[in-house]
């Protein structure tokens, strides 16, 4: 993979990086401040406790991909980003630029899935 694409996959993953650090600070944000507010009834309880899980589920995702995204700079930074963790091809640059945090090419993704069904 040439440098100048190497860069544009580490501008990108570094950007998404900081959406999500951003968007999981407001979300424990907005929890602490539902739970401060405190309930009037339990209608707002409800209420409450829903926008919680809604909010836990969402930043726990985003956890998840933040994870993804350092490892692709940590691989960008050794020098084996962009190459399959099973087959040791090169992933194509398309799908890098569909996904750039994916850590299998097209066919050993499918192979992936087909087993864990």
């Amino acid at each position: 993979m040439k440098k100048t694409e190497l860069e544009h996959f580490k501008n990108i993953l570094e950007q998404r990086k900081q959406e999500i650090i951003d968007n999981i600070n407001d979300s424990t944000k907005q929890i602490d401040e539902l739970r401060q507010n405190g309930a009037v009834d339990e209608f707002d309880v409800a209420s409450i406790s829903t926008d919680s899980d809604l909010e836990y589920s969402i930043s726990s995702k985003q956890k998840t991909e933040l994870n993804a995204i350092n490892e692709s700079l940590r691989k960008i930074a050794n020098g084996t980003y962009g190459i399959c963790e099973m087959c040791d091809e090169n992933i194509s640059i398309a799908r890098l630029k569909a996904k750039p945090n994916v850590k299998l090419c097209i066919t050993c993704q499918e192979i992936s899935e087909k087993n864990s069904n």
